[in-house]
């Protein structure tokens, strides 16, 4: 597991909340002190928190399950986007589709929608449509793809999703609750951390920062990944095992129940030859 050390987050400027007048007091177990009108986070609280969430995602990603990446802020956007495909997790930085979790049903009809344009490319029936169709086609394909296209593989609603920014993303935390979804995210000193589940103090406006803390996540998720391919390359090479194994058990069963009858009938036919030789010994008295 990768560790995070002190000094990089302080280099990355993780340490940095929001001046003094614009703090949530419910952030104040996170805060260090206060310097120039700015709140100083605690960052030994920063890693402890951070080794938290990362060892509760490895075990996520070990039970096969999905967890959504939220950030929609500029400064957040390429590291989601980047440290997301990375492990093949879904992850959304466009807007926020308002009802993604709550209605999703819907959002999945509009992902199908996108495949089956990109059927109709394949099959060749996109190319009888007139000129006009065809633009508005590829117009809604395209717009589909900006919003949709980084869940595309997400067939059901997350275990789970991790968020920069409660503030910005509030809609999506609030669904997260509605649903009992738990909730990771990197928490700024103005933000209110009671809806987060896994609570991760740091400056979320520092892309820095947010990528040292995505490194460590993703790492944790990718080692959860692996071990979940040993434990089922090592399930199936049991079964095989036991398959291979059973037909060995079936012939040894068979023949010992070919020797048991045997046996059996070798008593029948001694026992039938003693009563032949007593009944003849009576017939000659």
């Amino acid at each position: 597991m990768v560790k995070l050390e002190f000094d990089q987050l302080l280099e990355a400027g993780a340490h940095f909340g929001h001046l003094k007048r614009k703090w949530n007091p419910a952030m104040a177990p996170y805060i260090f002190m206060e310097r120039n009108g700015i709140h100083i986070i605690d960052l030994h609280k920063t890693i402890a928190k951070t080794e938290e969430a990362a060892a509760a995602m490895r075990q996520m990603a070990k039970s096969g399950k999905k967890i959504l990446f939220v950030a929609t802020k500029k400064q957040a956007k390429p590291v989601i986007e980047t440290r997301a495909q990375s492990i093949n997790m879904p992850y959304v930085i466009e807007r926020w589709p308002g009802g993604m979790l709550t209605n999703f049903p819907t959002i999945r009809k509009a992902v199908k929608k996108m495949s089956s344009i990109d059927k109709m490319i394949k099959d060749g029936s996109f190319e009888t449509l007139s000129k006009r169709e065809k633009l508005q086609v590829t117009r809604q394909r395209a717009k589909l793809e900006k919003n949709l296209g980084s869940i595309q593989d997400m067939t059901r609603l997350p275990s789970a999703i991790f968020v920069v920014d409660v503030m910005k993303e509030q809609i999506a935390v609030r669904e997260a609750q509605r649903l009992g979804i738990p909730v990771f995210a990197i928490v700024d000193t103005n933000s209110d951390p009671k809806d987060v589940d896994f609570v991760i103090p740091a400056n979320d406006d520092a892309t820095n920062a947010i990528d040292l803390i995505m490194s460590v996540l993703c790492y944790s998720i990718k080692e959860g990944l692996e071990e979940r391919k040993v434990e089922r390359a090592d399930a199936a090479a049991a079964e095989e095992q036991s398959e291979d194994s059973t037909p060995r058990r079936e012939r040894k069963t068979k023949a010992a129940r070919k020797e048991r009858v045997k046996k059996e009938d070798s008593e029948a036919m001694k026992a039938a030859v003693v009563s032949k030789f007593a009944k003849d010994e009576e017939v000659d008295e």
